[in-house]
């Protein structure tokens, strides 16, 4: 099949979006197929690199995202058209669509082509975070005349779907995302990178993402105070100046990635995912990956992933208390810590991104088997559940 993928993000941008995007075109490749990425050009001096994949990257203009500059807003035009129309694409998908993604479902929708788009990102939740003028009413609003022009939506997650359905979104299948659990596993724990990170001999607990508003990192702070502990944060973003104001006991390492990012995971002794709006959570998988027990709110992806008393605790959003209170019971339990990564890692192994690359390969195939581009809503199923594995 000729798959034109159209996204809001992607590398050198380091977001969940962008990193699906790269995982499900390496593997239409692997299997043959023939995948187009259409993506916002990146800032000036940026790294692009689209060179050197195995696939064509068209890059379309772009300005800065008002208030979270590091991003950047995919502008669409008429390039987008004449890139589909160039790969003689078969299928759409539209990776978290909201500007791009509506520009490129219209144009599917135009040429007769099905799509199939992807909900990734909780745009009403962080259009209150950052309040900006768009509201959430209006967030949705605009996510549901995008989305019921796809044929079908694919979500990360029960309580997404849930959240979509009740927003009047159709259509709605549960696809999840996959883990490298040969590259995040145990083994990479380095007793040299401990001594760095925890010279005290600490009990190190760390949150890995990027460093924004919505993800509510400042939650660690009571944690950062407990004795004989040392929170470390891995990431970037626009938050970070504020953040270390607000944890100046933890230590910053900045980003990282590959082997050097599946080392720190493998080093810490508990995992932290502190936003609640995460329509998934792929830093839990990680984590559980490399055999961390997971303390995460008890919202949104993580509701999914993590088994509250056997893979690690889901306590209240946006609750200092409650997270300090759960991650304080880990640390002084090495025990539980164990036995919680253990079951982490036994309950994330079978979730290969091959596994999860033929099932999206399998919507393809069944939306191309259906009618042509959606016109008018019609009842059908609403979603497919599938348990955690955990």
């Amino acid at each position: 099949m000729r798959i034109a993928i159209v996204t809001e993000s992607f590398p050198p941008d380091v977001n969940g979006v962008a990193n699906s995007v790269v995982r499900v075109a390496e593997h239409l490749v692997r299997r043959g197929h023939r995948p187009l990425v259409i993506a916002p050009q990146p800032a000036a001096g940026a790294r692009d690199g689209a060179d050197a994949l195995p696939y064509p990257v068209v890059r379309l203009p772009s300005v800065p995202m008002p208030g979270y500059p590091q991003f950047r807003l995919g502008l669409p035009g008429r390039e987008l058209a004449a890139a589909l129309r160039g790969h003689d694409a078969e299928v759409v998908h539209l990776a978290s669509p909201f500007v791009l993604g509506a520009r490129g479902v219209a144009v599917a929708r135009a040429m007769g082509l099905p799509s199939v788009a992807v909900y990734q990102t909780d745009v009403a939740a962080y259009a209150r975070a950052y309040r900006v003028r768009l509201t959430e009413a209006a967030a949705w609003r605009w996510l549901r005349r995008v989305h019921n022009a796809a044929n079908r939506t694919l979500v990360p997650s029960s309580a997404t779907a849930s959240a979509l359905d009740e927003h009047g979104i159709q259509r709605i299948w549960l696809w999840q995302r996959g883990v490298d659990s040969e590259r995040f596993r145990p083994e990479h724990r380095s007793a040299a990178l401990r001594r760095a990170l925890a010279p005290g001999g600490e009990v190190l607990v760390g949150y890995v993402g990027r460093l924004a508003v919505e993800k509510r990192v400042d939650l660690l702070a009571g944690a950062s105070r407990l004795p004989g502990v040392r929170v470390v944060v891995v990431g970037d973003g626009p938050a970070g100046p504020a953040l270390r104001r607000a944890l100046p006991q933890a230590l910053f390492v900045g980003p990282r990635h590959g082997r050097q990012l599946a080392r720190i995971y493998a080093s810490l002794d508990v995992f932290a995912h502190t936003g609640p709006y995460e329509t998934f959570g792929q830093t839990v998988q990680e984590a559980m990956a490399s055999g961390l027990p997971v303390v995460a709110p008890a919202a949104g992806g993580p509701l999914d992933l993590v088994r509250d008393g056997r893979t690690g605790h889901l306590v209240r959003p946006d609750d200092p208390d409650a997270f300090t209170a759960a991650i304080a019971g880990l640390v002084a339990d090495p025990d539980r810590r164990t036995e919680y990564g253990r079951a982490g890692r036994a309950a994330v192994r079978g979730r290969t991104w091959a596994a999860i690359g033929d099932e999206l390969i399998g919507h393809y195939t069944a939306v191309l088997a259906e009618a042509p581009a959606v016109g008018s809503p019609r009842p059908g199923r609403l979603f497919r559940l599938r348990q955690a594995a955990a």
